[in-house]
């Protein structure tokens, strides 16, 4: 099964370049990989802003509500706990404060950890990519792009005379045992 292709650019002003013409051909399933990070490299790939400060936020929500019935349902309605001869009402809420704090902040946790897992398609053990020798330098200092099968403009030629044509060197194909 092909995972796609990998290829390799000489510079960062090069792969920037490259990511630029691949972002304007159309493609949608690929990604950029440098040994640090490339300032504009975002808008140069296209990349949309992430959905996670939607969840993040939705996830914060959702703990202030929790602690909020908890500790009303428990102290006000179940079993009403008079402490200093305060009221057993909604208006003793600061009294709620702290904890509404603490379960907000672990939701929000919670919910970035795990959307960015989800997000990321992880744990993912082995990825296509590692079988590649050339990959290995990726993190010293070599520049590449990836172009994934599963894209729709994928085609076996014309996208290795893209990527020759864009300047890519040592353009290799990808296998993957996991189809997944």
């Amino acid at each position: 099964m092909i995972y796609g292709y990998l290829c390799e650019f000489s510079s960062a002003t090069s792969l920037y370049q490259a990511a630029e013409k691949v972002r304007d051909a159309g493609f949608r399933r690929w990604d950029v990989h440098s040994p640090f990070p490339i300032h504009g490299m975002n808008e140069a790939m296209g990349v949309k802003r992430s959905i996670l400060p939607w969840f993040v936020f939705f996830g914060g929500a959702t703990g202030t509500l929790t602690a909020f019935t908890l500790q009303y349902f428990t102290q006000v309605a179940l079993y009403p706990t008079i402490v200093q001869a305060k009221p057993t009402n909604i208006y003793t809420i600061p009294a709620f404060f702290p904890v509404m704090f603490e379960l907000t902040i672990l939701f929000s946790a919670f919910t970035t950890l795990f959307g960015c897992l989800a997000l990321m398609g992880l744990p993912r053990l082995n990825h296509p990519l590692f079988t590649s020798q050339n990959f290995k330098k990726f993190s010293d200092d070599g520049f590449f792009i990836s172009v994934e099968r599963r894209d729709e403009k994928f085609d076996k030629e014309k996208t290795r005379a893209f990527l020759e044509e864009i300047g890519a060197t040592n353009i290799e194909l990808i296998e993957d045992e996991d189809p997944s």
